[in-house]
């Protein structure tokens, strides 16, 4: 496939996998890992990233993160795209990058680098030479707003980037970065705020999105998506509604409720998610208890001993 070609195949939802956890060890639960992975891939989701922010990547060792890489690779077996997530040191990113090749990872996603102290040469740099150091394709997770999108420009024109996952909810920025960008280049751009800013993404030039959401309810992120691709607005907005408490509430404590929320909701459906690493501790009681209204309210029947606890 093309790096032209593959960036086409990022017009869908970018399915961010959670690493489950068991509770007391927090080790890696593997057969979890793999129910989940299954689970997206039977209810149609194209693009899988596991080590994305969602998978708690910053709580893995770097062992484990290429662990979950290869074994994510090997369960979807060419059912899915894989973009493996990568990041820390370059050497390190790049040693994550090659390895992902090397295991059949399908792409990479390269993750903003998390540093007291970024120039916006610098960070040019540090991507440019991960993305140079293999042959599949890169996607960049563009998030801090203090760095300007002239890293993107001067990036845009290499053929093996092939996505930017654009998380900065800036409604201008983003459209005017979108619009600097020539389409010859082959970008596709990518919503990385989930189906909550989704439609607004879309409508300044994003062709998918990223999806927390899909590890327990896939069909409604692939209806958001069906409805933005033919310009559905009313089966858009009304999807958007069902949905915005649940991300509201994952955006609590800035953000701090991401993964957790997630995870909760999947136990309470029967789904295997165990528990998050520290620095996330479990829900609240209170939040606990919107999660469980929430699914109630989209008709999911709850495992009761999991709403008992």
């Amino acid at each position: 496939m093309s790096y032209v070609d593959f960036s086409k195949r990022l017009e869908t939802v970018c399915g961010i996998s959670i690493t489950p956890f068991y509770e007391g060890s927090k080790e890696i639960n593997w057969d979890g890992l793999k129910e989940n992975i299954e689970f997206l891939i039977n209810n149609g989701v194209e693009v899988i990233v596991p080590c994305g922010n969602t998978s708690e990547f910053y709580a893995l060792t770097p062992e484990e993160a290429k662990e979950e890489i290869k074994r994510v690779v090997e369960i979807v077996d060419g059912r899915a795209k894989v973009v493996a997530g990568i990041g820390y040191s370059l050497h390190t990113a790049i040693s994550f990058a090659q390895y992902a090749e090397a295991v059949g990872a399908d792409a990479v996603m390269i993750h903003t680098p998390i540093h007291p102290y970024i120039t916006e040469s610098g960070l040019t740099s540090y991507l440019r030479k991960i993305i140079d150091s293999v042959n599949i394709p890169s996607i960049l997770y563009y998030k801090d707003p203090e760095i300007s999108d002239n890293v993107l420009k001067e990036l845009a024109p290499l053929e093996k980037l092939v996505g930017i996952k654009y998380a900065i909810n800036n409604l201008p920025r983003f459209a005017k970065i979108v619009q600097e960008v020539p389409k010859e280049h082959n970008v596709t751009w990518i919503c990385g705020t989930a189906e909550k800013w989704a439609p607004f993404y879309f409508n300044a030039g994003a062709k998918g999105f990223t999806s927390g959401l899909v590890n327990l309810y896939p069909q409604k992120s692939l209806e958001m998506l069906k409805a933005l691709q033919e310009n559905d607005q009313n089966t858009v907005w009304n999807v958007w509604k069902e949905i915005l408490p649940f991300e509201d509430l994952r955006a609590k404590y800035n953000n701090g409720n991401n993964v957790v929320i997630i995870k909760e909701a999947m136990e309470l459906l029967g789904l295997t998610a165990g528990v998050t690493r520290e620095p996330v501790n479990p829900l609240n009681k209170h939040d606990r208890e919107e999660v469980v209204q929430l699914l109630r309210s989209w008709g999911f029947e709850l495992k009761i001993d999991k709403v008992a606890n």
